[in-house]
């Protein structure tokens, strides 16, 4: 589809927020029925919550004719394993985030956040403007999805440490609950990282079977109770400055829907995209009051680890990009488009934010 299109269609999200007595797309249509499985549990309201977000708003612009039922995590298939179910037809859509599929090409990563990447906003403007969405697109094609921006955390935190980490020395050896690029950099830096499922972190932190742990921020952190076994909470999250979760819908099944209940979709998806993370915004500066007041010790990674981390970072991308064509197709413009949207950022964002941060009232 094209980018115009697509968001000229996504576009009537606001209209259709204010108008949801109205059900006016398929008054005549097919009774639809949909599973889409999630990656996470119900317990994570907010991210769980941009599935059931979409799913309620197609139910009303389809006059209930189009209903999709949503799968918490590990109901259907494992949270890691969305893709696979909707890629051979097990369901017909599934709410995740790519980069939890780097196994299969570290390209999926650029769907969510890379280390040191793009903000929330950023991301934002890359798929949406940027030619980010016709990439993945093409990518995604190959697995037979069709693929739709879901929702955004915002840039995360550090995670959650045992002991204070002083210096890049005191990573040496330490295990840390980390996927993806940031746990490739993490064991650059001299950690040892860990893959373990979100419902096994608790007890392995609380046992000294593992040192950290990232997850989220302090809205899901809170409810996972980490601040009880792990007192030193660090930012800020360099290896996802603007996490994007995406819907993922079996192409051909895609393909069977009328083009009114394709446009219901199309919209509620960017409707509950720009939701989360509204929502995750006003929910996270309570949070961290709450855990800075149940104890919780707030520290700013070291210098020399952020350093570092960004070195080894463009390390890995570069090595990438040399032995993977599908990483290099969506490498070179993404880091274009990156150098434009950091200025640009930098000037006018920047600028502004760090005398209102400064200079308060």
């Amino acid at each position: 589809m094209e980018r115009r299109s697509f968001l000229k269609k996504a576009g009537v999200a606001g209209a259709a927020a204010a108008t949801v007595s109205a059900p006016a797309l398929a008054a005549d249509g097919p009774t639809v029925r949909w599973r889409m499985a999630s990656s996470f549990p119900k317990s994570l309201d907010t991210i769980f919550g941009g599935a059931e977000q979409l799913s309620r708003r197609v139910a009303e612009l389809t006059g209930g004719k189009f209903q999709i039922r949503v799968f918490p995590g590990g109901e259907i298939a494992p949270g890691n394993q969305v893709l696979d179910v909707v890629q051979n037809g097990t369901v017909e859509c599934g709410h995740t985030a790519s980069y939890y599929y780097v196994g299969k090409n570290k390209a999926f990563a650029f769907d969510t956040s890379l280390p040191f990447g793009l903000t929330a906003r950023q991301q934002n403007a890359w798929l949406y403007y940027g030619g980010g969405m016709k990439l993945m697109r093409e990518l995604f094609a190959q697995y037979n999805i069709v693929n739709f921006p879901g929702g955004n955390t915002g840039c995360q935190m550090g995670g959650w440490f045992r002991n204070e980490v002083k210096s890049l020395a005191d990573l040496k050896g330490l295990k840390m609950r980390i996927p993806g690029f940031g746990g490739e950099i993490m064991a650059k830096l001299g950690a040892i990282p860990q893959s373990i499922p979100g419902g096994d972190i608790y007890p392995a932190l609380e046992k000294g079977t593992i040192d950290a742990t990232e997850w989220v921020g302090p809205y899901d952190d809170e409810k996972l109770g980490f601040y009880k076994v792990a007192k030193f909470y660090y930012y800020p999250g360099f290896w996802e400055p603007g996490p994007n979760l995406s819907f993922y819908v079996n192409s051909k099944e895609w393909a069977k829907l009328p083009k009114d209940y394709q446009l219901a979709f199309e919209t509620a998806a960017a409707e509950a995209n720009l939701l989360m993370l509204a929502e995750y915004d006003a929910k996270n500066p309570q949070a961290l009051v709450s855990l800075l007041q149940k104890g919780t010790k707030l520290k700013k990674y070291p210098a020399d680890i952020m350093k570092a981390a960004h070195t080894e970072a463009f390390k890995l991308y570069e090595e990438e990009a040399a032995k993977n064509p599908a990483f290099a197709k969506i490498y070179a413009p993404w880091k274009k488009f990156r150098a434009l949207e950091h200025g640009w950022f930098n000037l006018a964002e920047l600028g502004m934010e760090t005398f209102m941060y400064t200079n308060k009232k």
